[in-house]
């Protein structure tokens, strides 16, 4: 799919491209590429005179290689940015080019992203840009607005972690935590802590973007301070997410904790009644040896007798025990 975006009273315009012929009716400062077909990168270099690298999407990637300059004044960067599905939270790799000294090509001025999927910060800023006039003035302001887009992105999912780690608080902290209870307690946690990670992972391939930026002095002074504030947010989630890796271990050790409680109960009822057992099996085996003349038979109450016997050894540990309280 590409998508370019035109500048029109400081608000920014979605335009679907399907032919090349639609391609050279629009002037944009936004060429978007989504799952790009052969025909698309075909029609971007034809008009463009832009190759679109073929490892432009790839994961492995040296993390030095993601971030460079070409002689022609091309500036490259790959990032990832988060996508937090209830099912599958991943981060989805979003590869730049962006042209700003070369005078001589069409894509002078133009921002171009490649990436497999729909990126939710790119609808986000796509509907904050329609709606807020003058919010967009050129190709790099898209560029910071996507990564600024992008750690508020975080900031929220950081939000809903809150929340969700507060539900499992209430069921960890409530004192009643089955093992069945346990089980989900836990797959909740899991979750929640690998998508805290993920958010960890993406602010800080976003600082080093933004910091490429900088360094790369592609920015005027307004756009430069804008860039700084954005590393300060960035900075202001590392201590969230550093507090919720304390909060996830906190939950994770009282539900482990409580799991071994239970553990404990059932370890501790075979344990009472292997020592509540004892007596009578002492008992069973001396009446059970072989005597030259079985007292059984010489008294005709030696049956009930040893049973009474026996059951009398059982019950008295056990109300021992239940007085002790080493039963409750």
């Amino acid at each position: 799919m590409l998508n370019i975006f035109t500048l029109a009273n400081g608000r920014l315009f979605q335009e679907e491209i399907e032919s090349l012929e639609e391609l050279s009716q629009f002037q944009p400062i936004w060429v978007d590429l989504e799952s790009p077909t052969l025909d698309e990168k075909r029609w971007i270099k034809q008009y463009y005179g832009l190759s679109i690298p073929e490892d432009a999407m790839d994961e492995d990637i040296e993390e030095s290689a993601r971030f460079y300059e070409e002689d022609n004044g091309e500036l490259h960067i790959r990032s990832d940015f988060l996508i937090d599905d209830d099912e599958d939270p991943r981060s989805v790799r979003v590869a730049f080019i962006l042209n700003q000294h070369n005078a001589d090509l069409k894509s002078r001025g133009v921002l171009f992203s490649i990436h497999d999927e729909d990126v939710p910060v790119f609808r986000l800023l796509r509907m904050r840009a329609r709606r807020a006039p003058g919010l967009i003035e050129d190709a790099k302001e898209v560029l910071l607005a996507l990564f600024d887009t992008d750690a508020e992105y975080s900031a929220d999912t950081l939000e809903n972690i809150y929340d969700e780690l507060e539900k499992v608080s209430k069921q960890v902290l409530s004192g009643d935590v089955t093992d069945a209870r346990a089980s989900e307690v836990l797959a909740a946690i899991a979750r929640q802590e690998d998508l805290n990670g993920r958010i960890r992972r993406n602010v800080m391939d976003t600082r080093r973007a933004v910091s490429f930026m900088m360094r790369s002095k592609m920015l005027n002074a307004e756009q430069f301070e804008e860039a700084r504030q954005i590393l300060r947010d960035i900075e202001s989630l590392d201590n969230h997410t550093a507090f919720l890796f304390d909060k996830i271990n906190f939950l994770m050790d009282a539900t482990v904790g409580f799991i071994n409680i239970n553990q404990n109960k059932i370890i501790k009822i075979f344990s009472v009644a292997s020592v509540a057992l004892l007596p009578p099996t002492l008992i069973a085996s001396i009446y059970g040896m072989n005597f030259k003349f079985m007292p059984e038979l010489e008294w005709s109450m030696g049956y009930p007798y040893v049973l009474a016997l026996m059951l009398a050894s059982a019950l008295v540990p056990m109300w021992y025990f239940r007085k002790r309280g080493w039963l409750k």
